[in-house]
């Protein structure tokens, strides 16, 4: 950590800058300025990149940033929020603790939290950081986090770890195995420190995959932003080894609202599943459902039917609160160009489910414009049928 960026000079160069061009500031010369240019420049585009994901941050003065890319891989303060509501306790220990934006939601709920980050710069800044934040019970070290439990004599309400995936592991399959720290490898030395353990994965990771590795899942949150899947948080506790009852909560946060569907794992391959030709009213679920995989728990919870068994989609006559998309079905259409002519769509927003040909194609075929009011969903019906709903986003 460079304490010269902190330099009154330096923060104004830096918040005078916030809507300037990096490489004009690159190339430009600047008098007065006792620092190389590229430093204060990868302060800039860190601040910017703060500004709407950690706004406690960037409204804070003299806070000093990591490179874009550690800000760009860390927590929203949406996100951490909303993993501080899962957990309380007096004590709780973040294994790999990064720029801290957990820690600092954990440090509401908790009457001490330990932060771990064994770079030394990065656990520099954060102490930094917090006490520009004026957050106290927060405890940084610099230290890998599972070589300090093995030699801590202390317990803890909650143990946190969020693993990065290797930079050498290869291939599109998501394995917690191929993250530092090993999880599924160290869950006997983590449960000897504590019985709750909170730990954040990509959404990459197939949840039976993860169910597999990690096997004392109790609940998984599949957490989205604005209907973008971000985060996928297990709680693992001691007595739930090879737990049948997982329960699987969704939640698809928004400025105004949040969007939850929540169902047990063993009642979704039981789960009453109706299906229906289109009705009046076409639901399209959120992210955080379609990745959880809850199809038939949606139907059977929300008395609504399914349109068919691969095409996610559900259909209704009366209108019902739902934790996704809701549409009013003005018009059936076979998939047919002729057809489609002549009910003069110029312009739509197309969406694909269950469907052989991409909206691209579509497009082409159809001789559609991307936008406009209009939602057309290409899908297949109960009779195997491909079919586009014309569609008035309620």
């Amino acid at each position: 950590m460079k304490d010269y960026i902190l330099n009154t000079e330096n923060q104004y160069f830096i918040n005078n800058n916030l809507n300037s061009n990096s490489t004009d500031l690159l190339l430009k010369k600047h008098k007065g300025l006792n620092i190389d240019i590229k430093e204060l420049v990868e302060q800039i585009e860190s601040k910017i990149r703060s500004k709407n994901k950690l706004p406690t941050w960037f409204n804070t003065p003299k806070i000093y940033y990591p490179n874009k890319l550690n800000i760009e891989q860390t927590s929203s303060e949406i996100t951490a929020e909303f993993k501080a509501s899962l957990v309380a306790g007096n004590t709780l220990i973040d294994l790999t603790g990064g720029f801290g934006v957990d820690c600092l939601y954990f440090s509401k709920k908790f009457k001490k939290v330990i932060h771990c980050e064994i770079n030394e710069e990065l656990s520099q800044l954060v102490k930094h950081n917090f006490k520009q934040l004026k957050i106290e019970n927060i405890e940084t070290l610099t230290t890998d986090g599972i070589s300090y439990l093995k030699n801590t004599n202390s317990n803890f309400d909650w143990i946190y770890i969020d693993p990065s995936r290797r930079h050498d592991s290869k291939g599109k399959v998501f394995f917690l195995k191929d993250c530092l720290p090993n999880v599924p490898e160290h869950l006997e030395l983590l449960f000897r420190y504590s019985n709750n353990i909170l730990t954040k994965t990509s959404p990459l990771l197939d949840l039976s995959v993860g169910i597999n590795e990690l096997k004392y899942v109790k609940k998984i949150h599949v957490i989205a932003v604005n209907n973008e899947v971000k985060e996928l948080l297990w709680i693992l506790d001691k007595s739930a080894y090879n737990n049948a009852q997982i329960k699987i909560n969704t939640s698809n946060l928004k400025a105004n609202k949040t969007e939850t569907f929540s169902f047990k794992l063993e009642e979704e391959s039981i789960a009453q599943t109706t299906f229906s030709m289109p009705l009046t009213h076409l639901y399209e679920p959120n992210v955080a459902i379609l990745k959880s995989g809850g199809f038939n728990s949606v139907s059977e919870k929300l008395n609504i039917y399914k349109l068919h068994q691969n095409s996610h989609l559900y259909t209704s006559n009366s209108i019902i609160e739902f934790p996704g998309r809701i549409f009013k079905i003005e018009d059936i259409l076979p998939y047919n160009k002729k057809v489609f002519k002549d009910r003069e769509i110029t312009k739509a927003n197309i969406t694909t489910r269950n469907f052989p040909d991409s909206v691209n194609i579509i497009r082409k075929k159809l001789g559609i414009k991307d936008g406009g009011n209009k939602y057309i969903f290409a899908t297949t019906n109960l009779e195997n049928q491909k079919i586009l709903l014309c569609c008035k986003k309620l």
